[in-house]
């Protein structure tokens, strides 16, 4: 069997986990120039700034889309031909990467690359990249690295396809190319990969399982990538978790327990993004259906955003939300919460939640991670959804020798429940809390006569 000849192996854009002329792991200061079509290229402008890529320039063509290039072959040649011509004084010298703003088919990719002769990624391939500078833990960096294979190996079907088209390589059609060992290489990897990721997948189911059976009530935190999820988590939950500007700086999940509050947990995970193939996200199923199988869940959308801005990402986040889940989510389940409240103005609030109720929001929490505003207020909301309005209750003293003290009385409540509110009194204690039914069922079982509930007379108020 021949070796494969690597000097000839031609770019593969993205270098993930096929060879390439150079393998990067930083591509912080490259230069790029951007392709784009149609739309609004901020986003993935972003994108590349996140991960500290210069994009010098932007060109953009309009018309009907090329099936083979994307764009005009002549406008392409053009563009190589001025990369390759171009003197230090120029701005395009020093550029070594080309970033296309669309999905691009493997075909498509290939055949830019070729023709233009520099690397070029599309939305997908700068995805992976910054997939991969930001995972951290082992499940993330397992997930990234089935998506860059899933990509990979569509672009080594193209090749494949291209090398055996029209010819019968071998003696008796019976030898391979290169690509072919590359290709069996990858999806034997790939499918370790699968499998680990199974085995992943099941520790989280029974994670899950232990926390229903201990009474725990879980909260999801979902939303657009950089709507301020992990800086809400921090809020509610005082766990410190990465928190930063940037897009997808969370990739794994993220569990903690809300404070004040001992049965609830919060899961912060990976976020949205528009116009991402499913087949990539789907590398991450695992991590995100942590998130979205919950008692409850928060949909974050930033505040700051202009209104389409905001529409926009609302409505893509709720599709891939119906999409991952096999029941549709009931209006209880699912509560709207607006971050970054401290970076807009009053007026911009009210435009936003009158936008949001076009899609029937109405009931949407304005918070602020950074100022506090609001957290208190959705930490009560949390609390609501899942265990009621709280209850006022009084425990009363006992002359019974060995009665219960108040204090070990108290303590037992704390553990069970959130209380909001405290008070001595001639009959003993006082409380208001958030307290799940089937806790409040057992206290009163334990407690007797020593425990009822404070019935206002709505008449004298």
């Amino acid at each position: 069997m021949t070796e494969p000849d690597w000097d000839n192996v031609p770019l593969v854009a993205g270098s993930g986990g096929v060879l390439t002329e150079e393998l990067r792991t930083s591509h912080s200061g490259r230069k790029a120039l951007m392709l784009t079509r149609q739309g609004n290229p901020s986003e993935f402008l972003s994108l590349a700034e996140t991960m500290d890529i210069d994009a010098v320039e932007i060109i953009s063509q309009k018309g009907r889309s090329n099936p083979r290039l994307h764009f005009g072959r002549g406008r392409l040649e053009a563009i190589r031909d001025e990369l390759r011509m171009a003197p230090e004084s120029h701005p395009w010298f020093g550029i070594d990467l080309i970033l296309v703003n669309a999905n691009l088919t493997p075909r498509q990719l290939v055949n830019l690359t070729d023709l233009l002769q520099c690397e070029t990624w599309d939305r997908v391939r700068l995805l992976l990249e910054l997939f991969t500078q930001h995972a951290s833990s082992v499940e993330a960096r397992n997930q990234v690295r089935i998506a860059r294979l899933n990509a990979d190996r569509n672009i080594l079907r193209e090749l494949v396809n291209r090398e055996t088209t029209g010819e019968r390589l071998g003696f008796g059609a019976g030898g391979r190319t290169g690509w072919n060992i590359a290709l069996s290489a990858l999806s034997r990897e790939l499918k370790t990969l699968k499998n680990r990721q199974k085995r992943y997948g099941k520790a989280i189911k029974e994670r899950q399982r232990q926390r229903k059976d201990s009474g725990a009530k879980t909260v999801g935190l979902a939303g657009y990538t950089n709507a301020g999820k992990s800086s809400l988590f921090a809020a509610l939950c005082g766990k410190p978790v990465l928190v930063e500007d940037r897009y997808f700086s969370t990739l794994e999940t993220t569990v903690g327990r809300m404070q004040f509050s001992p049965r609830i947990l919060l899961v912060d995970t990976i976020g949205f993004i528009d116009e991402i193939p499913s087949d990539l996200l789907d590398a991450f199923s695992a991590t995100l259906q942590e998130s979205i199988d919950c008692d409850l869940l928060l949909l974050l959308l930033d505040a700051s955003d202009s209104i389409p801005e905001l529409i926009r990402k609302f409505e893509t986040s709720r599709r891939e939300l119906f999409d991952r889940t096999d029941h549709d989510l009931e209006p209880y389940d699912l509560q709207v919460v607006l971050t970054k409240s401290d970076s807009c103005s009053e007026e911009h609030l009210k435009e936003v939640q009158s936008a949001l109720r076009l899609f029937s929001v109405e009931d949407a929490v304005v918070t602020s991670s950074s100022s506090s505003d609001g957290i208190d207020v959705l930490r009560s909301e949390i609390l609501t959804r899942l265990h009621g309005p709280p209850i006022e209750m009084q425990i009363t003293h006992s002359s019974m020798t060995n009665a219960r003290p108040l204090a070990a009385i108290e303590s037992q409540i704390r553990r069970m429940a959130m209380v909001q509110e405290r008070e001595v009194n001639e009959q003993g204690l006082r409380m208001i809390a958030w307290i799940d039914p089937i806790d409040w069922f057992r206290l009163q079982e334990s407690l007797g006569s020593r425990v009822s509930v404070i019935i206002k007379n709505s008449q004298s108020e």
